[in-house]
């Protein structure tokens, strides 16, 4: 398997604590030990021997995860390290060489990336801004066919913050049953969301749904690197062995860290910090962006801590963001890492002030640019 090139991660990974303003970030800004543990449970995590934990995740974390699921179990659940590793497993377990994916887009491009590596033909399920970043469903019919093995789902999405409709949940529901494709719905930032109540799941939808979901975006504990999948029991334990072959299991300390994350009370006030943050900071980049309407023009985002702009200049994404980081030490997404030039990705996720001054870096730069023609 030969991997392409995964350009956001690349450029995320080399500059994100390089930059002194990094906007790049899809999640809020994230949450130290100390805000949501006791002081009891640091003593406690103090005293955890440092083994191998359960590979699988531990019966009482995949029963925290079950319990988001209706009428699911501890078996329906894998624990994973971070939802980049369920999105790898799931890839690699489920595509053969000559199957056909479809894969909704603009989105986050790993498992675009990882299908294509894997040997499958990709065929992209373009959201349409026109009509809010939704997927037309009269698209969704010409592309499935009887080789479409998997058609793969972000909701809340990533770059654009939109979130399908219950029409088109069900428009992908039938498009998959007409088939006997398997729906693989990425849900990293349910519980993010800025307006109205929480995203619905595909969970419970259609028997070959499997739901990835993790701590990193609406919990905003990206660095305990816990995931997870949720499937029928079947799946799961034919999943599972794949595991074996690259983090064996989630670390002790993240297992431990995350059961007390998902208590309910906890669970509770961090969903409600990250929407409070959401809701706080979207007027920030929301009058910024407003201000120059001449230049961007967007949809505002239902859900994460992102907005994906249109922008009205002479050049290139990449190399507009490339020239952002190097004459302004300020980072963002460009478009053409979604295979969409003339967007960018804003994240702002971050405390309010440290936004503005990281959009105050932006506009300098903008200001140097010629506006096309």
């Amino acid at each position: 398997m030969k991997i392409e090139h995964f350009q956001m991660e690349r450029m995320q990974s080399t500059w994100e604590n390089e930059v002194e303003y990094n906007l790049s970030e899809s999640g809020v800004h994230p949450l130290a030990l100390s805000e949501f543990l006791s002081a009891g449970e640091i003593r406690e995590l103090q005293k955890i021997p440092l083994g191998y934990s359960q590979s699988n995740g531990t019966r009482e974390l995949r029963e925290q995860i079950a319990s988001l699921y209706p009428g699911a179990g501890p078996d329906h659940i894998l624990a994973t390290a971070g939802s980049s590793e369920a999105n790898y497993l799931l890839m690699w377990s489920l595509i053969e060489p000559g199957d056909e994916v479809v894969f909704m887009m603009p989105n986050y491009m790993q498992m675009w990336g990882l299908v294509r590596g894997f040997g499958a033909e990709l065929k992209p399920l373009w959201l349409r801004e026109s009509l809010d970043w939704a997927p037309d469903l009269d698209d969704l019919k010409k592309l499935v066919t009887r080789k479409t093995k998997l058609i793969i789902i972000t909701n809340p999405n990533n770059p654009t913050g939109a979130v399908l409709s219950r029409e088109a949940m069900s428009g992908i529901v039938e498009a998959a049953g007409r088939v006997g494709a398997w729906i693989v719905s990425d849900e990293v930032y349910q519980g993010a969301e800025r307006t109205g109540g929480p995203t619905p799941s595909f969970w419970g939808m259609y028997d070959r749904t499997v739901v990835v979901n993790g701590l990193s975006k609406a919990y905003g504990l990206p660095g305990i690197r816990m995931g997870w999948i949720a499937g029928p029991k079947d799946f799961i334990a034919k999943t599972w062995p794949y595991h074996d072959y690259t983090t064996i299991s989630p670390s002790v300390l993240s297992d431990r860290i995350a059961r007390i994350a998902l208590a309910p009370a906890n669970r509770e006030k961090i969903i409600k910090r990250t929407r409070s943050i959401i809701r706080k900071n979207f007027p920030v980049l929301e009058s910024w962006l407003n201000k120059r309407s001449g230049l961007f023009s967007f949809v505002p985002p239902r859900a994460g801590a992102i907005a994906f702009a249109r922008y009205a200049l002479k050049i290139n994404s990449t190399e507009l963001v490339t020239r952002l980081i190097k004459e302004k030490s300020t980072l963002i997404v460009p478009g053409d890492h979604f295979e969409m030039d003339r967007y960018l990705r804003f994240g702002f996720g971050s405390e309010p002030a440290y936004l503005e001054k990281g959009l105050a870096r932006v506009g300098e730069l903008l200001a140097k640019i010629p506006a096309r023609n």
